[in-house]
């Protein structure tokens, strides 16, 4: 029993802590979104756009969609960042590709392994956990992040060394999030 206490003192002292550092995260946000003009989209379920999604990628096209979902975290956060997805010609160990895993269940994850044609997956901010597909399953693959306005090419090599650290850092990722998500 006291160790659920002394982590919970340990989780208060950190967010009071950390609190200024957030609360200037979110004043800069909020100044940000004032200063830009609006964007007009639709939001649309993932139960519609993604089989659209998938359409267009197999005409050859290049579609960029808003992130949803936390499983990608630090990497990509929900409703902030995007990703740009294309056809693909190969798929390699630590590329974040669309996949439907079960009929009209869709996942934006990262390859983890590849055994033939069975593919691993796994979200960056999981701590356990996978999905399997198959070659046939992949929907595309991101080549572009784009945050704030900024696109980051998923082939760039700073971005790739930080994705191999992450995978090297799975067995302390749990907290490594959570020390992420204090100053989110």
């Amino acid at each position: 029993m006291g160790g659920c206490k002394v982590k919970q003192g340990i989780k208060t002292g950190l967010r009071k802590l950390t609190a200024p550092i957030r609360e200037r995260r979110r004043r800069r946000a909020a100044e940000a979104l004032q200063v830009q003009p609006p964007v007009r989209h639709r939001e649309l379920p993932n139960d519609l756009l993604l089989p659209q999604v998938r359409q267009l990628i197999q005409e050859g096209r290049t579609v960029t969609i808003s992130v949803k979902g936390y499983s990608m975290r630090p990497f990509l956060e929900h409703c902030r960042d995007k990703v740009t997805l294309a056809p693909f010609t190969s798929l390699r160990v630590g590329d974040a590709i669309l996949a439907e895993i079960a009929p009209g269940r869709f996942v934006l994850h990262r390859i983890l392994r590849m055994q033939g044609d069975r593919i691993t997956l796994m979200g960056d901010g999981n701590v356990r956990g996978t999905e399997h597909c198959r070659h046939r399953d992949v929907v595309g693959i991101v080549v572009t992040y784009v945050r704030n306005g900024r696109a980051v090419a998923a082939s760039s090599g700073k971005l790739r060394m930080g994705i191999k650290i992450w995978r090297f850092l799975l067995p302390v990722r749990r907290y490594l999030l959570f020390i992420y998500r204090l100053f989110i």
